[in-house]
């Protein structure tokens, strides 16, 4: 089987970003804990799990492809069409490209990175009884904005060196 073939894309438009914001904003709406409650050591690690696996969604968006990184380009166009769609025909507005001028993609060693952390995604997904839709919201909102411009993508463009760097490390490439 020859994965060489897969083409990736990685194109954000304005309609992708707003679905990952509204997926983010979900969330945080969800989970406001009141103004009381908001800086509490419990408050703020119910954020985590949806942090964590955000951040996975912009590691597979960085991917340079194969089967994850394949299946994020689809999940990155997916999004783009619906927000597209949602824009032009809910609101008449335009959907400009809202993808950063600076490629970024993992090194070798970041990949295997990419691999342990799907691993251990499957692992809560099988640890808890099954697939949670709340991991999944969480990883497309990742997948949407990883690639974006503005202050939507600064995670993903402060993620990909880090996660090369230790993953390389840990591998032994540096």
């Amino acid at each position: 089987m020859n994965l060489g073939n897969i083409t990736t894309y990685n194109v954000v438009s304005l309609g992708g970003v707003t679905v990952g914001l509204s997926l983010l904003a979900w969330e945080i709406t969800r989970w406001w804990p009141g103004r009381k409650n908001l800086l509490k050591l419990k408050k703020l690690l119910d954020l985590l799990p949806f942090t964590l696996a955000a951040l996975y969604g912009m590691l597979l968006i960085l991917s340079a492809g194969g089967i994850l990184g394949g299946g994020a380009n689809v999940a990155l166009w997916g999004g783009s069409e619906i927000g597209d769609a949602t824009l032009q025909y809910g609101l008449g507005a335009g959907t400009p490209d809202a993808t950063r001028t600076s490629n970024l993609v993992l090194t070798d060693g970041g990949h295997a990175f990419v691999i342990v952390c799907t691993v251990i995604l499957f692992a809560i997904w099988t640890k808890r009884g099954g697939f949670r839709w709340d991991l999944a919201r969480a990883v497309f909102c990742g997948i949407t904005l990883g690639l974006s411009a503005g202050v939507a993508g600064i995670a993903g463009y402060v993620l990909s060196p880090v996660v090369s760097a230790a993953g390389d490390s840990i591998v032994g490439l540096l």
